[in-house]
């Protein structure tokens, strides 16, 4: 067996509004992550508190205009999360406290798993240069690009 084939996937965390692109808006950008979650080149980590953000977030009256004029429901939705998302054990709290305490438990999950964390958010990507002297890379899903065993 190859180097390669013996590597875990790459571990991502994926605020909100990462996963609307994945599975409600189908963003052109987010389509490479997409990929790679569904080939298995990349574990996606979410916790509880991430799913019942999401359902709550479905429930927004602006979304549900969006959601009526896509093929996808808020069910379908929460459904691929359930099935392409690995839970994760609620982590310690990291050492950078997020401006949004909403955001706090995405930069939580990607301190103690070392995973990439993927955000549009400009709380969470105000704290890229600190999470990356820890070795945590911040990008949105645009700037994100597989790396060679992602592909």
């Amino acid at each position: 067996m190859g180097e390669a084939s013996q590597r875990a996937p790459a571990p991502v965390v994926i605020d909100t509004n990462g996963v609307l692109d994945l599975f409600l808006f189908d963003d052109a950008a987010a389509r490479p992550l997409r990929g790679a979650i569904e080939r298995g080149r990349v574990r996606w980590l979410a916790l509880p508190a991430m799913r019942a953000e999401l359902a709550r977030v479905l429930g927004y009256p602006q979304l549900r205009r969006q959601i009526a004029r896509r093929a996808v429901s808020p069910d379908g939705v929460l459904a691929a999360f359930d099935r392409w998302s690995c839970p994760m054990p609620e982590p310690a709290r990291a050492p950078m406290a997020c401006a949004d305490p909403d955001d706090q438990i995405f930069i939580d999950l990607a301190f103690a798993a070392q995973a990439s964390l993927l955000s549009k958010d400009l709380a969470v990507l105000a704290l890229a240069r600190r999470l990356g002297t820890h070795g945590i890379m911040v990008c949105t899903l645009g700037a994100w690009r597989p790396g060679p065993l992602e592909t």
